[in-house]
């Protein structure tokens, strides 16, 4: 199942995404909210009648550094031999079709295709064998980085936690398991030009890797976010820019490079 949050005549409503063609996708809308018991109310609004939000809101989004070693290598970095974490504030989230807006602090602007892990359930301490019981599904993001605040400051703060650093969109897909999310194709265009293509099974650590590293620290809850790491071909964004970040059997999330006002 798709999962959208979206507005609609000033209402904010969580609903299931239902149709193939993308002309013809309409939103049954959801009696409660999809993180709990929930019913399909029946009532469906079509999707271009709609304002796509951000799926979720999360309380953290927790990201992961490096974890492709074609990145890393490709920045100059070491592969780290243990997951390396660094967070993004929940103020930086956007959703599919909002503006990412240039920082007047940074003069180059890097995307970062990513697959984004949403959290279901309030969970600490996960046993590997149990990382699928937590997930509630997949969403597409884009890890915007300043790039060289990243290298001029060292910590990444700023560098990646700039108001509209995390688009997120343009649902959730609760209907894979871990398996077939772990080898998914990943891919990034500018104006429609191939920047960024990988798979998921090209991480040096795994989701279940991720989450238990995470959860050994901290508790997670429903609705936080995990980015697991972007694969090779990072590079600048310019104002105007429409950068597209499809992964395989989620859909694609659009956004638009504007100058900060």
């Amino acid at each position: 199942m798709r999962i959208a949050r979206f507005s609609i005549d000033g209402n904010v409503a969580f609903g299931a995404v239902e149709g193939a063609e993308p002309d013809e996708l309409v939103l049954d809308i959801i009696k409660g909210i999809p993180f709990a018991d929930f019913e399909l109310s029946g009532t469906k609004v079509p999707l271009s009648k709609v304002r796509l939000l951000p799926p979720v809101l999360p309380n953290k989004i927790v990201a992961f550094g490096r974890n492709y070693a074609e990145h890393a290598r490709e920045l100059g970095n070491e592969v780290p031999d243990a997951p390396f974490a660094f967070f993004k504030p929940s103020t930086s989230v956007i959703g599919h079709g909002d503006d990412i807006q240039y920082p007047s602090f940074s003069e180059e602007l890097h995307h970062e295709a990513e697959l984004a892990v949403v959290i279901g359930r309030m969970c600490r301490e996960v046993p590997r064998e149990r990382v699928a019981e937590v997930i509630f599904g997949y969403t597409c993001a884009n890890d915007v980085t300043a790039r060289d605040v990243q290298r001029r400051e060292k910590q990444w703060a700023r560098a990646k936690g700039f108001d509209t650093s995390c688009p997120l969109g343009p649902w959730v897909e609760t209907g894979l398991d871990l398996a077939t999310a772990s080898d998914l194709t990943i891919q990034l265009t500018v104006d429609g030009g191939q920047r960024q293509l990988g798979r998921t099974s090209e991480m040096t650590h795994s989701i279940a890797d991720l989450i238990v590293n995470i959860t050994e620290a901290m508790t997670l809850l429903p609705g936080d976010v995990i980015l697991t790491g972007t694969p090779a071909g990072v590079g600048p964004l310019a104002v105007g820019d429409e950068v597209a970040v499809t992964i395989e059997g989620i859909g694609t999330l659009t956004n638009k490079v504007v100058k900060r006002g």
